[in-house]
């Protein structure tokens, strides 16, 4: 009973206890709830207050909005008004300068009326006035066209050949201060020998009893040495020296140094005569070699053919026009050479050619042919390239020059040959050469006379005056100087003058 009644007590009181948590529980349930309504009401008011607060201020934005766009439409509006009244301004204006214009084209279109009228009226006055002045005239229209075409003709040839006069005159003046530059240049830089030097054929005896020891018993002694050298030795009234006579320049020399060894032995007979030849021309073999080389090397020509060399080396004891053409040929290639320095062109190629150019001269004395054609055919044996061989056949124009080297050849050439004192001129060639610039220049029509003067380097044309006027004078000098070019081959240039001389005289009574 009593663990019952304990137990009942336990459970009353967790029953009392439970109800009282779950009246407190709802007593706070109570609360909550109404705490959350008071919360709730608040926030609706809070929220109704904050809706209309911001009506408020969307309705002010929107008035203040509404304000700024009726001010813009406002002055939108008033600006398209300004714009209209221009417009309208400018419509009036262009409606106005329209009525001008129209007004204008009715008072031009009566003036060309009027023009027109005048036109034809003029068109009839000047076909009357045409066949008045064909009458009066005596020629038609188409004659006087005729006339007038051919003056203008003859006016536009004078003008032609003013500017042609003008034109060369400056060219000429360009071209000779650049050639002269040039030349001065490359003339300053040669350093060849100015000397002419020629082979002497004169043997010089001590004494005349020399000349009978020459000629020997029955002319033995001199037939022997006439017979081993093939030179003819001339022993006439010359006191003290005798002459020596050979085609071959090689020869003369081998007869000369044999000759001089004898007169210095004193022992002259047939026997030592054949041994002074041997040795004469031993020496001359030598020399000749030797100076084929050394006009190689001072040149600074390398792999030249040895057979070439030799025959350089020949032109030692050759002339021409007294000229020692081996000078001549290293003179050549030197001024060549500086030449093609100052152009650009192949200073090694125009050095060849000059130095070969006159090759042939060394064989044209005992072989057929000009020295041209002897000096191609030597240099195509021996090896030498085509640009060096046409060189050589074109620099006395047998062909035309088509390399700027073989040009400068050419030139150089000319420089040596035509230098004052490299050559002597015959006096038959000078006098020929005189002649045919006089016969030249006296060939054409209307001249009186011509003399060529200063030793051939000026011709002076005195012409009819009526015939020829200064443009035409011009004309005659030109042409002149073109023929001589062309027909005459002379060293340096020749001057042509044209004299036209108008003499006027009046008698005082």
């Amino acid at each position: 009973m009593t663990l019952l009644t304990a137990l009942l007590i336990i459970a009353l009181l967790a029953a009392v206890g439970l109800g009282a948590f779950a009246f407190a529980v709802m007593q706070k349930k109570k609360t909550v709830q109404a705490l959350y309504e008071k919360l709730s009401k608040e926030t609706e008011e809070k929220e109704s207050l904050l809706k209309k607060e911001a009506m408020i201020q969307a309705k002010e934005a929107l008035h203040i909005e509404r304000e700024k766009f009726d001010d813009e439409v406002r002055e939108r509006r008033q600006d398209l008004q300004r714009a209209e009244d221009k417009l309208l301004k400018k419509e009036d204006m262009l409606e106005d300068k329209l009525q001008e214009a129209t007004e204008k084209e009715f008072a031009v279109q009566k003036k060309m009326d009027e023009l027109l009228e005048k036109e034809d009226y003029l068109a009839d006055l000047i076909a009357k006035q045409i066949e008045e002045t064909e009458k009066i005239a005596g020629m038609s229209r188409d004659e006087a066209r005729h006339m007038l075409m051919e003056q203008l003709k003859q006016d536009l040839q004078q003008e032609q050949m003013q500017l042609i006069r003008e034109n060369e005159a400056k060219i000429r003046e360009n071209a000779k201060q650049t050639a002269q530059d040039i030349l001065s240049t490359t003339m300053q830089r040669c350093a060849i020998d100015q000397v002419v030097e020629s082979t002497v054929s004169v043997v010089n005896l001590p004494s005349d009893e020399m000349k009978g020891r020459i000629i020997g018993r029955e002319g033995r002694n001199i037939r022997t040495l006439e017979t081993l050298t093939g030179v003819d030795l001339i022993i006439d009234d010359t006191p003290e020296a005798v002459v020596l006579s050979s085609f071959d320049p090689v020869r003369r020399e081998v007869a000369k140094v044999a000759l001089e060894k004898l007169i210095s032995d004193g022992r002259i007979h047939p026997v030592r005569i054949e041994e002074m030849v041997e040795k004469a021309q031993e020496e001359i073999e030598e020399k000749i070699k030797k100076e084929g080389e050394n006009a190689a090397v001072d040149m600074g020509v390398l792999n030249l053919h040895k057979e070439l060399i030799k025959t350089l080396g020949r032109l030692y004891y050759r002339t021409s026009y007294g000229q020692n053409v081996l000078k001549h040929s290293l003179e050549v290639g030197h001024i060549a050479g500086m030449l093609a320095a100052e152009l650009g062109a192949n200073v090694q190629v125009a050095k060849r050619a000059g130095l070969l150019h006159d090759i042939g001269k060394a064989v044209d004395q005992t072989q057929d042919g000009t020295h041209i054609e002897l000096g191609v055919e030597l240099a195509r044996r021996y090896g030498e390239k085509e640009d060096i061989v046409h060189a050589i056949e074109a620099h006395h124009d047998d062909v035309t020059a088509n390399t700027i080297e073989a040009v400068l050849v050419k030139l150089a050439d000319a420089i040596s040959a035509g230098r004052p004192g490299s050559r002597r001129d015959t006096l038959e060639i000078y006098i020929k050469r005189l002649k045919k610039i006089e016969e030249i220049a006296s060939s054409y029509e209307g001249i009186k006379q011509s003399f060529a003067v200063q030793a051939g380097r000026e011709v002076r044309i005195i012409v009819q005056p009526d015939m020829f006027d200064d443009l035409a004078s011009a004309k005659l000098a030109r042409d002149i100087a073109k023929r001589i070019e062309e027909e005459l081959d002379y060293p340096g240039q020749i001057r042509v003058t044209v004299v036209r001389e108008i003499r006027t005289t009046e008698i005082a009574k």
